[in-house]
């Protein structure tokens, strides 16, 4: 199953929740964080439950699951209510290291008891830059033992707020030190963990350019996928996580190559030097497009 397009779904809206099957996004997160306000907490997590279990062994798209933070003191609730629908996955907002998805880990070992799930097959993506202790500490990720960690996503919108940040963008629109440096550790550190790196969302939902333009930086930077807060985003991102024709004949010619001369280091290529880490690469991105 593919995972470019994530996009969040309210959990307290029974219509949102109805049309998310047809929004064409690789995985629906259904948020029972940010976008549902505190007296309708209770009403989110009751339809997120039914909305997962009508969903269960037919979606073609992963089920996951936005709980609120570990100082929230709502999160164990959040978790015990959404479980019986057996999600695929919990994003862990607001994680201030490997010790915060252990937790969570913890408690999705007790609950997939009780509710007949797997054990270990409940998965987590950590959002791990929205404070300033929790951004330095993205390298620790890597070496941590963290069997559930499926992914590592990035957000700038609380992380400006903490440092007191008046500006993400430079004056050409892209991300200021700061952000970049989250960024970066972001995926490098994903990488060197052998786990899904995601970027951030793109908060101008009508800016569909700039979307594409991001979007296709994202791939080509290293992304595996990408997070969407609009329907209308998932068709953008879907195209510009999907590797091209061209590419793709590429990537097979270089690998048919190398198949033909196992024991080289370096290949000529349409007149051009290709060498191992072009193989690595071509493999990689024939495993993406199948």
């Amino acid at each position: 199953m593919q995972q470019r397009s994530w996009l969040f779904v309210p959990g307290d809206s029974e219509k949102k929740l109805g049309k998310a099957a047809e929004t064409g996004a690789d995985v629906i997160i259904v948020d029972l964080e940010d976008s549902v306000a505190f007296s309708n907490k209770e009403q989110a997590r009751e339809l997120s439950r039914t909305w997962l279990a009508s969903q269960r062994g037919m979606a073609q798209f992963g089920r996951w699951v936005r709980i609120n933070a570990l100082d929230s003191r709502l999160w164990r609730d959040d978790l015990a209510a959404v479980m019986p629908g057996a999600p695929d996955g919990i994003m862990l907002p607001k994680s201030a290291g490997p010790e915060s998805v252990q937790t969570v880990a913890a408690e999705l070992y007790e609950l997939e008891g009780r509710c007949g799930i797997a054990t270990g097959s409940t998965k987590i993506l950590a959002l791990v830059s929205e404070t300033a202790e929790a951004a330095i500490a993205i390298p620790s990720y890597a070496s941590a033992p963290l069997p559930r960690l499926h992914g590592l996503v990035w957000g700038g919108e609380d992380l400006s707020a903490a440092i007191g940040a008046a500006r993400k963008y430079d004056a050409q629109g892209r991300w200021t030190d700061a952000f970049r440096y989250v960024r970066v550790q972001t995926l490098l550190t994903a990488h060197a963990k052998g786990v899904l790196p995601l970027d951030t969302l793109h908060a101008d939902f009508a800016d569909m350019e700039g979307l594409k333009r991001i979007a296709e930086e994202a791939r080509a930077d290293g992304f595996g996928g990408m997070l969407a807060i609009h329907p209308a985003q998932v068709p953008v991102i879907n195209a510009a996580f999907t590797p091209s024709e061209e590419e793709l004949a590429h990537a097979r010619a270089v690998v048919a190559a190398f198949a033909a001369q196992p024991n080289a280091g370096t290949l000529q290529i349409d007149r051009r030097m290709i060498d191992r880490p072009h193989l690595v690469l071509a493999k990689r991105l024939l495993g993406i497009a199948d």
